[in-house]
């Protein structure tokens, strides 16, 4: 079995888990803290805003680490979606796909829906005004709570800080909010 065969072929549920754990054990070992929404706050600070708003204003040569880490994730999507063929079809439980349908959204075996992620939605405006509405709130809810899903749930959580708890309790109260009361409501 060559490697390419290995990498496509699905890993165990678990081996993400381990793999955050060395992650995070190396991290805190040379003492730094993982978020992807902070590359956001280097490169404002790298385009100058230092000299506008104090929030910008550090050293953001001491983040370039985490700028690597972000340019890698972009690379690596690339790479796994040019050269890794795509995924197979997920698989999900009928009674998602049920509940998907209540809110005439179907399930084609992909990881977006096609009624808000494809070239033929962006001809409707509402979705439109779904996506930037919501790419605000992700932004004022990060930067708000200090940090990102993956900051405070992976980061935050493991060195035991309080504010990240809290921000993650927060997060999956949003979550089950939009879920259950707020996609209902508009779609």
């Amino acid at each position: 079995m060559d490697i390419i065969s290995i990498i496509k072929q699905p890993w165990p549920w678990y081996f993400s888990g381990v793999m955050i754990v060395i992650v995070m054990l190396l991290l805190i070992f040379w003492g730094k803290t993982f978020g992807f929404s902070s590359n956001l706050r280097t490169i404002c600070s790298m385009a100058g805003a230092g000299k506008k708003y104090s929030f910008f204003n550090f050293n953001w040569r001491t983040q370039r680490w985490n700028l690597l880490f972000l340019v890698g994730a972009v690379i690596g999507g690339w790479l796994s979606a040019k050269f890794l063929g795509s995924p197979a079809e997920l698989q999900v439980s009928s009674a998602t796909i049920a509940d998907l349908g209540a809110l005439n959204i179907s399930f084609n075996g992909g990881l977006n829906p096609d009624e808000l992620f494809s070239l033929q939605a962006l001809s409707k405006p509402w979705v439109w005004l779904l996506l930037l509405i919501g790419g605000g709130m992700v932004g004022f809810g990060s930067r708000y709570a200090g940090g990102c899903t993956s900051g405070h749930a992976i980061s935050g959580l493991s060195n035991l800080q309080l504010p990240s708890l809290i921000a993650v309790i927060g997060f999956f109260i949003g979550g089950l909010i939009m879920t259950w009361v707020v996609m209902p409501l508009i779609l």
